[in-house]
This record gives C-alpha cells, structure tokens and sequence, in this order.
C-alpha cells in the first residue's frame, strides 16, 4: 500500500510539473495561428522633410522579410487581411552629437521615425498606432551620402525588430 501511494505521488508531482513548464516560440511571436493566418501590408510613403528615395522600399523589403522569415502569416495583396500594417516614415533627420574643440560637431546621428498603423481585424482592441525612431551616429568627417546606405540599413533592422515586438510579438 506505501508503495502505491508512493508511485501516485510521483505520478501527481510529475503530472503537475509538466502543466507548470511554460511555452515559448523561439522567434519571439505572440500569435495564435488558428485565429490569425494573413497580413498585408501598404506602401510607407516618405512624409519626412528630408528625403532619400531608396528608404522606403528598403523599409517595406525588411518589414515583409521579418515577418515571413519569423511567423508562419501568409502576406497577401489584399487589404481584407487578419492583420494589416500601414503607415509612413515620418522622419529623418540629422542632428549634430558631440563638439569638438574647435566648436564644430564631431559626430552627426542619423535618426529614422516611422509611424506604424497596426491593424488587428480579428480583435480591433489589440490594433495600434505608434510612431518608432531609432538612430545611428557617425563621425560628421564623413558624408552623409558615403555611409547613407550602410546607415539606414542598420536603422531599418532596428525599426523592424521594434515595430514586430510592439505588435506581432506583443512585447
């Protein structure tokens, strides 16, 4: 009798320690894929006062990328999605950082805003509408037109990575 009040007891302690071990999706997504199987996306047209042509559909490419290479969300055409992200960049600036001794800034910051229209169809509780910025800094002895691209590359990896953990990773 000890012994199969003993083998019980392991079997509730070993029963209840499996319903205790959290889940966890090692892309950081907080999706429930039985509700939630599309998404589409707009343009996000340049409303900053400074422009550069190429930000835009490298902001668009990287946004896409992210999302098919981190959830299983079919992107599609179509604006009648579960989900839908639309906006714009809505910034970019340059901003002198650290002066020299000789008065001049010796370091300029490169700063991106994008404002995020997060749609959620299934559940509009859980839509949003945010604005992100991040931002590198370089040495103001180069042009800005020589580290441009490497620049907003960076900056367009750290949107994404804000903007899917604000909504789809609903951090």
């Amino acid at each position: 009798m000890k012994r199969i009040i003993m083998i019980l007891t392991l079997l509730a302690g070993v029963a209840m320690w499996q319903a205790c071990i959290p889940k966890y999706t090692l892309n950081g997504a907080a999706i429930d894929y039985s509700v939630y199987r599309s998404i589409s996306f707009s343009d996000f047209p340049i409303r900053a006062a400074l422009v550069y042509p190429p930000l835009q559909q490298l902001f668009e490419n990287k946004m896409i990328d992210m999302v098919t290479q981190q959830t299983r969300l079919r992107v599609l055409d179509n604006p009648n999605t579960d989900l839908r992200m639309e906006g714009e960049i809505s910034g970019y600036s340059l901003s002198p950082q650290a002066v020299g001794e000789d008065a001049y800034a010796s370091q300029t910051r490169l700063t991106i805003t994008v404002r995020i229209r997060y749609i959620d169809n299934k559940n509009p509780n859980l839509s949003k509408d945010q604005s992100f910025s991040a931002y590198r800094d370089f040495s103001s002895s180069e042009m800005l037109s020589d580290v441009q691209d490497d620049l907003c590359n960076q900056i367009c990896n750290d949107l994404t990575d804000l903007i899917f953990n604000a909504t789809l990773g609903d951090w």
